[in-house]
């Protein structure tokens, strides 16, 4: 959120999606009642600091920190907000006051405050907590929102995979070790995550077809959804129909690990140095990519989602909720849940982000994977595009020099390589060197081409990287000139 968005909202007042609280020195019931009603209506944008006459009053910046912690926590804490949110507040500067800041998404379940049910109507929170017509009118518009919360009352814990929810709560750990489901019981963090669910208008209770995608067995998964399936394919030389083909049906969990290993095995990883760490871009985007084709597709429908992996694009197609239609701009776009109680879930095992980031985190690692921009298209079958061409002068390694690259590599030359051979190569050499290494991994010659894709150089300059490192005895040749082929060497420090 920018300055310039925050005097928008200022600019149009309070109204259904839009609510202001002065908050100086602290936090107040009234704002978790309005992050209540929102999340059963609408969703809308809540800014503390700021008084009902749109005055600029600001936070005490002495305590906005604990304001932070205490809203992280009271909205973990059941007995204030339930099911629990994971939502944190961003902090704004405006004239040299402190404004605090979040966009609250609809929540696809009826949402308690301190055991009371609220919603939205014009600028005000409404405790509809006795009205038996309003709540009715509440939970239908829940039920008919979100799929993910359809009750399956004849599934029990005997057709659902335990060994799954202990898995998870050891990933959730591993995110934060103090978190909500640290010593609960696989009942106790279903019913947490909002899993286990109940029908207010009829009685009915169960596990809901969110809990069935995530831990089910297949079978019971098939006869809950009967269209989940998950199709990817790779279309490389037979364009028409597959190269070779992965179909899906198993729960969530295993689901993201099979198809992440897919990406893996048919994508060139490349690693660069983003915010100073050495990062695999491929995999944040494969990550990216599975996350949203499993969290945010729309399983009423028997439309099979699907991967495809081409020469020059992978892009996936899942039938969606959608409520526009058209390219998404990251810089101007509201996040839409489609199921959140599913991406909520994926939020605190560490396979999301929190909404949004994800339609950020592709534009930003597409462009340095491949120096283009994915094309992310909202409409009844929702479409992500990821170019896998034009890697740019970076090459392989993302670095921003040949002298930076030859400082960083050394130690992972001294694996493939004899001292007396490293020590030959220029940095220039070696830069090109490591911009090509990891190919080695998968693949034991490598082509002109390859090279030149891998590098970013010329073919001239290609050309002459590999001859000269030939000669140097860095890499082995074959074939004839127009068709020379190149590898590591068998001798020296190298397997």
């Amino acid at each position: 959120m920018t300055p310039e968005k925050i005097r928008k909202l200022l600019a149009e007042g309070e109204g259904l999606t839009v609510e202001f609280k002065e908050c100086v020195n602290g936090l107040n019931n009234s704002v978790y009642e309005t992050v209540c009603s929102f999340s059963n209506r609408y969703g809308g944008h809540l800014l503390l600091g700021v008084d009902d006459n749109r005055n600029i009053i600001g936070i005490n910046s002495t305590v906005a920190q604990d304001i932070k912690k205490n809203f992280i926590n009271m909205l973990s804490n059941p007995q204030k907000i339930s099911p629990p949110l994971l939502l944190e507040l961003e902090e704004i500067d405006l004239d040299g006051k402190t404004v605090l800041y979040i966009f609250i998404p609809v929540s696809s379940q009826v949402q308690l405050c301190s055991n009371k049910i609220y919603d939205r109507l014009g600028d005000s929170d409404i405790d509809i907590t006795r009205s038996t017509n309003l709540a009715a009118d509440l939970y239908g518009r829940k039920s008919a929102a979100y799929t993910e919360r359809e009750i399956f009352p004849f599934v029990t814990e005997n057709q659902l995979r335990l060994d799954l929810v202990e898995r998870a709560q050891k990933m959730a750990l591993g995110e934060n070790r103090d978190h909500l489901w640290k010593g609960l019981t696989a009942m106790e963090i279903m019913k947490s995550a909002g899993l286990y669910d109940e029908d207010w208008r009829t009685g009915k209770k169960g596990f809901n077809l969110a809990c069935v995608l995530l831990f089910g067995k297949d079978d019971v998964i098939r006869s809950c959804a009967p269209g989940f399936e998950t199709d990817a394919l790779v279309r490389r030389n037979n364009v028409d129909r597959y190269d070779d083909r992965l179909i899906v049906e198993t729960n969530l969990i295993e689901a993201y690990d099979k198809l992440m290993e897919y990406i893996a095995k048919h994508t060139l990883d490349r690693f660069f140095l983003v915010d100073n760490q050495r990062v695999s871009v491929r995999s944040w985007i494969a990550r990216e990519l599975v996350s949203n084709i499993l969290v945010h597709r729309e399983y009423s429908k028997a439309f099979p989602a699907k991967i495809i992996i081409e020469n020059d694009r992978i892009f996936t197609e899942n039938w969606n909720r959608s409520n526009k239609h058209g390219r998404i701009d990251p810089d101007n776009f509201t996040p839409d849940p489609k199921n959140p109680l599913i991406a909520r879930f994926f939020l605190n095992i560490g396979r999301a982000d929190k909404l949004g980031s994800g339609v950020r985190n592709l534009y930003k690692y597409t462009k340095i994977y491949s120096g283009g921009e994915p094309e992310l298209l909202e409409g009844d079958v929702f479409k992500a595009i990821v170019p896998l061409k034009d890697i740019g002068a970076r090459g392989f390694t993302g670095y921003d020099s040949d002298i930076e690259v030859a400082e960083r590599l050394p130690k992972t030359l001294a694996e493939k390589l004899p001292n007396n051979i490293i020590e030959k190569l220029t940095p220039a050499e070696t830069a090109f060197l490591g911009n090509i290494m990891l190919f080695f991994n998968w693949n034991e010659w490598i082509s002109n081409a390859q090279a030149r894709a891998l590098s970013g150089k010329s073919e001239s300059s290609v050309k002459r990287f590999l001859r000269n490192l030939s000669n140097k005895g860095a890499l082995e040749a074959k074939g004839e000139t127009s068709i020379r082929q190149y590898r590591l060497p068998l001798h020296g420090n190298h397997s």
